[in-house]
């Protein structure tokens, strides 16, 4: 199975759109080594996720040891749950052959977040594995991102122009050949998210922002996931794996993962029983 096909699998068997993002930090971690903090909370959601996404960041941070932790976390998944690697790699063309043989070779990711800036040629050495799953930067959650992302382009042909993020959801659809491209589209923005969603109704968009960072639950779920109520991966990440900084840390986080896997759920039930039969919002069969 490709990317999508296996996160799909993941999410109908785990009724989740969940993902946890693994980011590891020391001055919050309640245990010291890295991989074995990973460990317990893998083991106490793994049945409650879509999807892991480990920051590397995070573990480049600590050095060889962070990055050694950071292989043997994604070893130790070892393909049972889609692994997303957030990198935001992006560079000239033998740079990106080098980065995207050590994400997915070396690394062994099932995906990648990328920036779009430097053009399709970039970008190409991360689709061509056709099998792995590619999430092109679309609408952050960052302020900054009103700096850049919502600038108007003038390439439509139709005098008003396109806010640079609008343009980058169209160029991805364009990119997507191999049906192995996602976008990052984050929860802070729901009108933003709504109308990419409008743009790539199939494509897999990879959420973050919901709790620390503010953003709307309700309006990520609802504008995020495609007709049959699938294809979103809210990503949360402090907010679970440091639900407790206590010796409990993988049983707080398996609470704090299952409550916020049920409220997705029951957006998504909501979304069905409003539609009254008009709205394939939520087909049958489909997660909750």
């Amino acid at each position: 199975m490709n990317f999508v096909e296996r996160l799909l699998t993941i999410g109908r068997r785990n009724q989740s759109l969940l993902c946890i993002g693994l980011d590891p930090d020391p001055d919050l971690m309640p245990i010291a080594d890295v991989f074995h903090f990973n460990k317990e909370i893998i083991d106490a959601t793994s049945d409650l996720v879509c999807a892991y996404k480990p920051n590397l960041a995070f573990y480049e941070a600590l050095g060889w040891r962070g990055v050694r932790a950071l292989y043997r976390t994604v070893k130790y998944i070892a393909g049972a749950i889609p692994v997303i690697g957030d990198a935001k790699r992006g560079d000239v063309g033998h740079t990106s052959q080098a980065y995207a043989k050590a994400l997915f070779d070396m690394m062994g990711f099932d995906a990648v977040t990328v920036s779009p800036y430097l053009g399709q040629d970039s970008l190409e050495p991360f689709l061509s594995y056709a099998d792995r799953g590619v999430f092109i930067l679309c609408r952050t959650t960052n302020p900054g991102a009103l700096d850049i992302q919502t600038l108007r382009c003038f390439d439509d042909g139709g005098g008003k122009g396109l806010p640079l993020f609008e343009v980058i959801a169209q160029r991805a659809r364009r990119w997507n050949t191999r049906g192995n491209v996602g976008l990052v589209m984050g929860a802070t923005s729901p009108a933003e998210l709504k109308r990419v969603r409008q743009l790539c109704p199939d494509m897999p968009l990879l959420i973050p922002g919901v709790g620390t960072q503010g953003g709307d639950l309700v309006a990520a779920v609802q504008c995020g996931v495609n007709r049959r109520g699938e294809l979103a991966i809210i990503s949360s990440s402090r907010q679970i794996i440091y639900a407790s900084k206590d010796k409990d840390f993988a049983k707080a986080a398996r609470q704090a993962a299952q409550q916020l896997r049920d409220q997705i759920n029951a957006i998504l039930q909501t979304g069905r029983m409003d539609s009254g039969g008009t709205e394939a919002t939520l087909e049958p069969g489909v997660a909750p």
